[in-house]
């Protein structure tokens, strides 16, 4: 499968599947972009496409139609300040695409947290919920971090007119480089529910991840996390 850049051919493929072609309700398949579980490292990535240094690679998924995600990217910044934006659960709103709102449920450690969170998406598609458990690792001598957060069950009730998100398997693995950048790979895969054709969640996979990496990006340099020292990470 080639790259998915051209929006012809996504008005095309919609045509012919008989599918209104409102592109208005893309932002749901950037949904697994939000989701912050366990690698993916057996699979046999596939590369999509690349831009602004930020590559992307899909991968089948075994008892799955959704294709994993793969994100790689360097960035000019410290461990502490991009795990200190990861775990700012109060202002992930600020650089997640669409996500409406982000409420931590159990803080268990600085290094371990739950919370809730809610992906707002346009007619005629329902909004997204999820649970989420992130926590964050690091490799003594190495100084790797990984942060692994699966959307868990329960803690939260259902929603009327909201479809909850129950299999998201996502990880964050952060190597620091001698030249003062983060090496960072993000791999995911996120069923998000509600009837949705396979085929349509896949086709615009690596669309979403492109935005919400820029937004890291910039996120990272506000001042609030760019001095930022965390006890529990060895920069």
């Amino acid at each position: 499968m080639t790259t998915i850049s051209n929006a012809g051919f996504v008005l095309e493929t919609l045509r012919r599947r008989n599918l209104n072609p409102m592109f208005k309700i893309i932002p749901l398949f950037t949904l697994q972009l939000l989701l912050i579980a366990p690698a993916f490292g057996q699979n046999a990535w596939e590369f999509r496409t690349e831009k602004e240094g930020i590559r992307i690679y899909t991968s089948e998924v075994p008892n799955s139609k959704i294709r994993a995600v793969k994100v790689d990217f360097n960035v000019k910044t410290t461990l502490s300040a991009l795990v200190a934006v990861v775990m700012d659960i109060k202002a992930c709103p600020e650089w997640l695409y669409h996500t409406k709102s982000c409420t931590i449920i159990k803080q268990v450690s600085p290094q371990e947290v739950y919370y809730y969170s809610e992906i707002s998406l346009p007619w005629p598609a329902e909004n997204r919920d999820f649970v989420d458990h992130l926590t964050v690792k690091q490799d003594p001598e190495t100084k790797v971090v990984t942060i692994n957060g699966p959307a868990i069950k329960g803690m939260v009730p259902l929603k009327k007119d909201i479809v909850r998100v129950a299999d998201s398997k996502s990880k964050w693995m952060i190597t620091p480089l001698a030249n003062g950048e983060l090496a960072v790979e993000y791999t995911l895969h996120v069923d998000p529910g509600g009837g949705l054709p396979a085929w349509l969640v896949n086709l615009f996979a690596a669309q979403g991840p492109l935005a919400i990496t820029r937004s890291l990006q910039l996120q990272v340099q506000k001042p609030a996390y760019r001095n930022i020292a965390l006890a529990y990470i060895k920069d």
